[in-house]
């Protein structure tokens, strides 16, 4: 029943589409691929993309004003397809933004039944489609320093990346550079990689960190979105360490996150915003922003970050980052 509904108002909004009329008053639409209350990473992306039409509509007449339409997909990935593609029929949106690594493999086939549908996807990376603008925060950093502080703080050597799914960014960076920066604190770090199949499934989570807990890993990685719940509840019952990515997550399990590399999404959806209002937006281009430019950072200062970790590791971090942001070392 559910699917015939999303499918039912999908097909009027692509019927009545035709009789559309684009004012010259612009319009904004939020993409959330998810739940802005379970995610940090949405909810700083909403809230950038707000103060930004909000700081512009201060200086536009009533009748002006850009209208700002958010809409929450929810978790289950299946849906954000036909769920993008129900906005774009309605032709009233001068920009989508959003924030996924998958999503411009979704946008793409959906831009060739309304080509002049603009999209600023964050945290993702696609060049060349004129309709496109994308900028990706440094992963390749981002999943260095994390698997260094992870390296660094495992006795067994033995660490784990539980995703949610596999998708080029995560293959090609996160999981490589995750195992390259535990093995350049540890030589002999290994690191298992576990696909939880979705966003949400957090008893499939713990199932996955239970798995790897008996074959000795004591520092995990999430990157599942819901699902991380419970590898938090596996590492916390197995007395083993979290190293967290996106936002600073050691109040969520205080003595078993180990770290948090963090991105200023709140500030890179209110830049790209702003710069789409000033009609300034680089369309078909792809940017990537890390430590050097204060889009991607490592959490240093938080008590409980000082509380868990040693400080000769400690010390080890704040060097790395250090030599990062000097360039001293470039991480590639």
């Amino acid at each position: 029943m559910k699917k015939i509904l999303l499918f039912t108002t999908i097909l009027a909004a692509i019927l009545f589409s035709g009789c559309a009329k684009k004012t010259d008053k612009t319009a904004v639409a939020v993409f959330v691929p998810g739940i802005i209350d379970d995610s940090p990473t949405y909810n700083m992306l909403a809230q950038g993309i707000k103060a930004a039409v909000e700081e512009k509509n201060q200086t536009l007449s009533d009748e002006s004003k850009i209208d700002l339409f958010v809409m929450e997909a929810g978790t289950n990935q299946a849906e954000w397809g036909p769920k993008i593609t129900a906005l774009c029929a309605e032709q009233k949106y001068d920009v989508i933004i959003s924030s996924n690594p998958s999503l411009p493999d979704l946008v793409e086939p959906i831009l060739k039944q309304f080509p002049a549908q603009k999209f600023i996807l964050l945290d993702a990376t696609k060049e060349g489609n004129q309709n496109i603008h994308t900028v990706c925060y440094n992963q390749y950093e981002q999943s260095y320093i994390t698997g260094y502080i992870g390296g660094l703080m495992s006795k067994s050597h033995k660490l784990a990346l539980i995703a949610a799914q596999e998708y080029p960014v995560m293959n090609n960076i996160i999981y490589p550079y995750f195992e390259k920066g535990a093995q350049a604190a540890e030589g002999s770090s290994t690191v298992e990689f576990r696909i939880v199949g979705n966003w949400y499934d957090a008893t499939k989570g713990a199932e996955l960190a239970d798995a790897v807990a008996k074959i000795g890993v004591d520092v995990i990685l999430p990157i599942c979105g819901g699902a991380s719940q419970g590898v938090i509840t596996s590492a916390i019952n197995n007395g083993i360490y979290i190293t967290w990515f996106d936002d600073n997550g050691f109040s969520k399990a205080p003595g078993t996150i180990i770290s948090s590399s963090v991105m200023e999404q709140k500030k890179m959806s209110y830049n790209v915003t702003k710069e789409f209002l000033e009609g300034k937006t680089p369309w078909g281009t792809a940017k990537m922003v890390g430590i050097k430019e204060g889009f991607v950072d490592f959490v240093q200062d938080d008590p409980l970050y000082i509380q868990t970790v040693p400080a000769d590791v400690r010390e080890k971090m704040k060097s790395l980052l250090d030599d990062i942001r000097s360039g001293k070392t470039e991480i590639k």
